[in-house]
């Protein structure tokens, strides 16, 4: 069976993006599941994240790294996932035709919002294309602050955009950023709450991109 393709998309930068695909390819590959990550992104973040990874934990056959500029994120997909089990594409902080394609073989699209309602508002325009294209969605509240007044405000202001919101959440923690620094997940890190947040997030993830969530 042709894997799924995952495609993470927000036109604003610095809501997460490269840090949730990062985490979601090494959550899934720990379940089991053969993994192919896709920067379509000229920036390069995951690119330098899969580098670093591989200096210090050597190669695995069950995670691949590619990049592809972004008319070509279709052509690319296509081709990983008959090879992988789940390929995860991270795009660049842009609308329209850079974006497009990477949507349009998307099996899910994920939408991180950062908390604060600049990220919030500049939501409107990838849950636009994505419409178009008639891809599914799931937003995934990130950097959140539990318990503060602007997350509440966030979390109802994600809700009220027409679209499917993750129970889970991945909160603002220094965790994502000291592991994401050393190539690493932090599933793979120390036991923290991190682990449980893209745990969850995981398991919504391939619930509704109609994948598996792969052994133990």
């Amino acid at each position: 069976m042709a894997g799924r393709i995952i495609t993470v998309a927000q036109q604003k930068g610095g809501a997460g993006k490269t840090t949730l695909a990062a985490n979601l390819a090494v959550a899934l590959r720990r379940r089991g599941l053969t993994v192919a990550v896709l920067d379509t992104d000229p920036q390069g973040s995951l690119g330098r994240w899969f580098m670093e990874r591989l200096d210090r934990l050597g190669e695995d056959a069950g995670l691949e790294f590619t990049t592809s500029s972004a008319w070509g994120a279709s052509y690319e997909g296509e081709k990983l996932k008959r090879r992988f089990d789940v390929v995860v594409i991270d795009t660049p902080p842009k609308i329209e035709s850079d974006l497009r394609p990477a949507l349009r073989v998307a099996d899910l699209v994920l939408v991180p919002i950062a908390s604060s309602q600049v990220d919030l508002w500049a939501t409107e325009g990838v849950l636009d294309l994505a419409q178009r294209e008639k891809r599914p969605v799931l937003v995934v509240l990130n950097r959140t602050r539990p318990g503060t007044r602007l997350a509440a405000e966030i979390a109802a202001g994600a809700a009220g955009l027409g679209v499917e919101v993750a129970e889970a959440q991945l909160a603002s923690r220094v965790a994502y950023a000291e592991t994401l620094g050393r190539g690493e997940g932090v599933a793979e890190g120390p036991r923290c709450p991190a682990q449980d947040e893209v745990a969850a997030l995981t398991d919504e993830v391939m619930a509704r991109a109609g994948g598996q969530g792969g052994p133990g």
